[in-house]
């Protein structure tokens, strides 16, 4: 088994609903998103997929979310922009965006800050 491994970069804001302390406030990350697929075999030039095929999906995947309010997205209309959910709808999207490839999303990671981070995998 292969696994390929892309990052991404985003700037948003968000305010945690129903939140107790600083997070209830607007406030922003520079969000890491790390995404990771999986691959039995490799193709006919010896790649699980390319870095460049994987890098465009998270960016069409993710990339809608930066520099922007995280709270004004449909996506956080019934649940909180956290680091958690985040990474959740990100392996979704990602799971849908690259279906018909021949490789499997593993696992999504969002850091919030350089020491905090969640991973979501199903």
């Amino acid at each position: 088994m292969y696994e390929v491994t892309a990052m991404l970069v985003i700037s948003a804001s968000h305010h945690l609903r129903g939140y107790k302390g600083k997070c209830e406030n607007v406030h922003g990350h520079n969000y890491k998103i790390e995404a990771s697929v999986a691959a039995a075999e490799l193709d006919g030039i010896g790649l699980a997929v390319d870095f460049g095929v994987l890098k465009e999906h998270l960016r069409k995947v993710a990339g809608k979310f930066d520099h922007t309010d995280l709270n004004r997205h449909e996506e956080f209309e019934q649940v909180n922009p956290s680091s958690e959910n985040l990474a959740r709808i990100v392996y979704a999207g990602l799971q849908a965006s690259m279906q018909g490839l021949a490789v499997k999303v593993v696992r999504v990671s969002v850091w919030e800050s350089e020491g905090s981070y969640v991973t979501y995998f199903e």
